[in-house]
């Protein structure tokens, strides 16, 4: 009876608490921050894998020109997030960072849109033989090229900060009643989801109903997307930026590099090892045990300041600071092995050309888009 009291505590506090030390924060967050990554997801996705077949018919791009543009805008879309990690991490913390990426990627979908709805914007090109009486100008690539980095940028303001934000909003409490599991599993599946719709019934619509219905459709999502972050903006939990973490991820390799004389002191021995307040980690790590050297105090007197800081950070550096590089490393390996499936996942160009030849019908009404056939590779793995 006991442990189910606790268990309902647990569900009520976050929803229902008016005594709560912290208003702020909490469950009741977590959905908009779900909903905000979920309808950013749909509504990029299902502009994606038409792409090309606009550019070429409605642009009078070359196959090879445009299968280039939209393979760099797919590099820049998933570069910028890295970018809008660390300038979220060291400067403008992840609230700002997710708010500027939503307003950049509903902006770059306004623009997109409008080159449907504005004949000005884009060459003329005949409906039925896909080509086009002139090349598009220098005005008209602009816009083009101005709304795809907009959504390349906001993609990178919004991926890189939406989960990371969401476990900013849980305490200690929420996280040891299971919370923070639950909110990623449900992040994961909201995301996998919206890649499956977008696939699908997006791209269906923009088949049936043209463009100008079908690229106004992921105007509205990314809309709902940018709507249901800022209602949730007076519950939001805002954490503070602790320190700049590329410059603290360069110390780190300077000091070790600067004390690679030094003895590594036994595994026993602690207390002289440089760390933090209030720290949980003492003492590094075993593993890459040559950057531990980085935070070993060799001079109380002359590598700390009364206060118990570094002099030079860049000859003594935190455990914690030694840790996250140890961390950045070990991912490493795990990254890497996306690459070739990252090369393979951006030959979705190439299919939709050749799917869009095919007979598609499976019955008299109704035909597979030739966008969709993406679908089958997900529904592979998932099996």
């Amino acid at each position: 009876m006991e442990g189910l009291s606790e268990m309902e505590n647990v569900i009520e506090e976050p929803l229902l608490s008016k005594q709560n030390s912290n208003p702020k924060g909490g469950f009741r967050t977590l959905p908009f921050i779900i909903a905000n990554e979920a309808f950013e997801r749909l509504a990029s996705l299902g502009l994606m894998p038409n792409m090309i077949l606009y550019l070429t018919r409605k642009y009078g791009m070359q196959t090879a020109g445009a299968t280039n543009f939209l393979l760099l805008w797919s590099a820049a879309t998933n570069f910028t997030p890295f970018i809008g990690a660390v300038l979220s991490d060291s400067y403008v913390g992840r609230y700002s960072m997710i708010a500027f990426g939503s307003i950049a990627s509903l902006l770059g979908m306004v623009l997109l849109w409008l080159t449907t709805v504005i004949p000005l914007v884009k060459p003329v090109c005949n409906q039925f033989t896909n080509s086009c009486s002139n090349s598009p100008t220098t005005i008209q690539l602009l816009i083009l090229h101005s709304s795809f980095a907009l959504m390349a940028v906001g993609a990178g303001g919004i991926r890189s900060s939406s989960l990371a934000f969401g476990v900013d909003q849980l305490s200690k409490r929420d996280k040891d009643a299971g919370i923070q599991e639950s909110y990623f599993s449900w992040y994961y599946a909201a995301v996998a989801m919206s890649s499956l719709i977008g696939l699908t019934v997006v791209v269906y619509i923009q088949d049936k109903m043209g463009w100008a219905v079908g690229f106004g459709i992921p105007v509205i999502l990314m809309f709902v997307a940018t709507v249901s972050f800022f209602l949730a903006s007076p519950f939001y939990l805002m954490v503070g930026v602790k320190r700049n973490m590329l410059s603290g991820l360069a110390q780190v390799l300077v000091a070790s590099y600067r004390n690679r004389l030094l003895q590594l002191p036994q595994e026993e021995e602690n207390g002289i090892y440089h760390h933090e307040k209030d720290s949980n980690l003492l003492v590094p790590t075993e593993k890459l045990r040559f950057l531990s050297k980085a935070c070993i105090i060799r001079n109380p007197l002359q590598d700390l300041t009364p206060d118990g800081r570094a002099l030079n950070p860049w000859n003594l550096c935190t455990v914690d600071q030694v840790e996250e590089l140890k961390a950045l490393v070990k991912i490493v390996p795990i990254w890497t092995t996306r690459i070739m499936i990252g090369v393979n996942l951006s030959q979705g160009s190439f299919l939709v050309l050749e799917a869009s030849s095919m007979d598609r019908h499976v019955t008299s009404n109704f035909q597979i888009p030739s966008a969709s056939f993406g679908t089958f590779m997900i529904l592979s793995l998932i099996l």
